[in-house]
Parts: structure tokens; sequence; C-alpha cells
């Protein structure tokens, strides 16, 4: 049965737990333990959700925050609904499907 599968970074949330409200705040941290990251980085770090993030960043934020990757990133995952085999047999509701005609009338008649 096929799943999908979904994740929620936190990153704000456990800054947020720790008094630091402000990307300013963290990038002290960063420089600190080695990672040179933009201002414009940082910011998209906090704000958005990451699609690729290097463990050594990671690692840091988890080491800034005292938390451990799971805290950072809680995921979950739902069974999907089965698709259809091929060949059976399904009714189609052609009237939702089809659209609906369109009706002129001249101006001033309603």
């Amino acid at each position: 049965m096929p799943r999908q599968i979904s994740y929620r970074w936190r990153l704000r949330e456990l800054m947020a737990a720790r008094g630091m409200f402000a990307v300013a705040e963290l990038m002290p941290h960063l420089t600190e333990r080695g990672i040179t990251l933009s201002s414009s980085q940082v910011h998209r770090l906090v704000s958005g959700t990451p699609e690729r993030l290097s463990l050594p960043v990671l690692a840091t934020l988890c080491d800034i925050l005292d938390c451990t990757p799971a805290d950072l990133i809680t995921t979950s995952a739902q069974n999907l609904p089965a698709r259809r085999a091929s060949g059976e047999e399904a009714l189609i509701n052609l009237a939702a499907r089809r659209p609906t005609r369109v009706r002129l009338t001249p101006e001033g008649e309603r």
C-alpha cells in the first residue's frame, strides 16, 4: 500500500522556546561553531522549510538549541487509498464532468 510521508520544520518554534526571536540572534551562534551562512540563507532556514539541509548545519542547530534532529523535524506517514486496478469497471458521473451551457440573453433582459 502506498504511503504519503510529510514533515514539519520546527526551527522557529525551538528558537522561540529558547528566547531567540530574530534571525540575527542565531547568526553568531552559527559562526562561532564554524558555519558560515549569509543572513538571507539563515532567514530562509528560519522562516521556511528547507528541502535540503547539510548534516553539519543540522548538527550545529541541534547543538545551539540543545535538541535532537527529531525535535527539529517531526515526521508523519499515512496510508494512501489504493488505486483502482486497470481494467476495473467504475461508474462515471457524466453530468458532473460536462460543463453547463451558457445562456446568452439580450441586454436588459434577465
